[in-house]
């Protein structure tokens, strides 16, 4: 089974910029990669997804879009997510998920992803 691990989280001001990672095995490669979050109390939602193939294909939730940006390090097998003016709304826990077979199109539904990495944390605060 594959397994992903992130790391890149922390704590930083609003208008501040991190940039998460998660490694990942080369099985991964030709298949949908997301990153997802989850605030306390809330539910679990996607962020940003990306085909590992052809990298171009991605896909944004419009809450990120222009903020943030997927993408995936074929020769590293890394998925990576930078992320800019980030907001204390932007505060959860990230995850990286993939989802196996053929990425036909780009997905944000957690339904789709059975591998989750343990997770990273990002806190947005003054």
């Amino acid at each position: 089974q594959v397994q992903l691990e992130e790391s890149g989280g922390g704590s930083v001001q609003p208008g501040g910029s991190l940039k998460l990672a998660c490694l990942a095995p080369s099985s991964t490669y030709r298949s949908c990669m997301a990153w997802f979050r989850q605030a306390p109390g809330k539910q679990r939602e996607g962020v940003a997804s990306i085909d590992t193939e052809s990298t171009s294909r991605t896909r944004y939730d419009n809450s990120v879009k222009g903020r943030f940006t997927i993408t995936y390090d074929g020769a590293l097998n890394t998925l990576y997510l930078d992320m800019k003016s980030l907001r204390p709304e932007d505060t959860a826990m990230y995850y990286c998920a993939h989802k196996p077979g053929i990425c036909w199109l780009p997905s944000l539904a957690d339904s789709d992803y059975t591998t989750w990495g343990q997770g990273t944390q990002v806190t947005v605060s003054s």
